[in-house]
């Protein structure tokens, strides 16, 4: 790939997103707007190696998105309105400098992005569409690379992204932001997708790797850009620092052949703490918002408790232990009490935490849930259970699908004496 190239997808990367909600406002047609936007970056792939990437390529790629718009339009014969208002708009547009058309896209952009982000995570989407649509429409993937971080064929992935686009447009979902009691509801989604993407990188649920970081540096940069449309919503700062400090370890949760190295045996010297310490920020600006702490920003500020410890023994388990029971409280669910449960060992003792997981060996939603089986073997090594310990971990091996963390299991299992994890709550 040539450097000119490589330039190209870089400023795809940054700009798509912009194009896309700016044409999506035009058109009102998610699906029409980015093909538009592609045909754009198809003329840009022809024009620039030889023209050279224009002074403001956003600003390109969107009057020439126009051009193809105003195209459509006149091949279909849709002299409406919206087609009026098109050509009267690029007409305008044909006659301002570049740097006067990129100030008037900026009017509107952050709106428009708002839009689109509240578009792509529809809940009249699945939540598999949901991911997909958002990594396509605002983090400018490919669907190649889409289906590979998510290892589905890619035909499957295109299917899936084809469906998203045409379930939105056959529900006639609006391009605005919800307002009134919905609001709340469809932040919650947004913020559930970019949690799910990040996740995905930082613990993948399959596959070879144990980690994948292009992921998870994706997810934060969605959160990043939500933070920044949405100043005011103290759970998207909260997202933001809970990613930025989970992220933070990752090149400490692999070893040199990719072998996962759970929170307590890390090398904390690894660590990125100015990533650390922009999470900080990030929740210091939940707390001058005021109001409880919600989901995120309690799961921010237990991410915090172990970035702020000097050695895995200084972390306070106790303050953890209580942030996890004020997470139980305030967003109950059999994983949250799983990882309530490693604290709270960690803080009392094995038995107070085996007490809980043994209450959860009951809940169906746990059946093939790898990490329940994990954790109990934890417990039952640290009481010297080393029989039912090689168990759980025998169990556990089998029901992930990640090799990595198979392999992990499957040395516990052999060894079940050796040095204790720390669970899913640390890791």
């Amino acid at each position: 790939m040539s450097d000119t190239h490589r330039a190209i997808e870089a400023v795809w990367r940054i700009e798509s997103a912009k194009v896309i909600a700016g044409l999506t406002r035009l058109t009102r047609d998610v699906g029409l707007a980015e093909d538009l936007a592609q045909d754009a970056l198809v003329a840009a792939l022809e024009r620039w190696p030889e023209s050279g990437i224009p002074d403001n390529p956003g600003a390109w790629l969107m009057a020439t998105a126009k051009h193809r718009a105003i195209d459509h339009a006149r091949r279909n014969k849709v002299l409406d309105r919206k087609h009026e208002q098109l050509g009267a708009e690029l007409d305008d547009e044909q006659t301002t400098p570049e740097t006067a058309l990129a100030e008037s896209m900026d009017d509107q952009i952050g709106d428009d992005l708002l839009r689109l982000v509240f578009i792509a995570c529809h809940p009249v989407l699945n939540t598999e569409a949901r991911v997909a649509l958002t990594l396509r429409l605002l983090g400018g993937l490919t669907t190649e690379e889409i289906a590979r971080a998510f290892l589905v064929p890619v035909a499957t992935m295109a299917q899936r992204i084809v469906r998203a686009k045409r379930t939105l447009s056959e529900a006639h979902v609006p391009f605005e932001v919800p307002r009134g009691p919905d609001l709340e509801a469809r932040v919650a989604s947004v913020l559930q997708v970019i949690y799910l993407i990040f996740n995905e990188g930082y613990t993948a649920t399959a596959g070879d790797d144990w980690i994948r970081p292009s992921l998870c540096d994706e997810a934060m940069r969605l959160g990043r850009i939500v933070g920044g449309l949405m100043p005011n919503e103290s759970e998207t700062h909260g997202l933001v620092a809970l990613m930025e400090i989970q992220a933070s370890r990752l090149h400490a949760r692999v070893g040199p052949s990719g072998e996962p190295i759970l929170l307590l045996d890390q090398n904390r010297a690894r660590w990125d703490y100015v990533l650390i310490r922009h999470a900080l920020a990030a929740l210091d600006r939940v707390q001058q918002l005021g109001g409880a702490l919600g989901p995120y920003g309690l799961q921010a500020a237990i991410a915090a408790c172990h970035a702020e410890a000097p050695s895995a023994a200084a972390t306070d388990w106790i303050r953890i232990a209580a942030l996890y029971d004020a997470l139980a409280q305030l967003a109950p669910s059999p994983v949250v009490e799983l990882n309530r449960a490693v604290a709270v060992a960690m803080a009392f003792g094995p038995e107070a935490g085996l007490e809980i997981v043994d209450e959860l060996r009951h809940e169906k939603s746990l059946d093939s849930y790898h990490l329940l089986p994990a954790v109990r073997g934890d417990l039952l090594a640290k009481l010297g259970r080393h029989d039912e310990a090689r168990a759980e971990f025998t169990r556990a091996a089998a029901l992930t699908q990640n090799a990595r963390e198979r392999d992990l299991l499957l040395a516990r299992a052999a060894s079940s004496g050796a040095s204790p994890g720390d669970g899913p709550a640390a890791a």
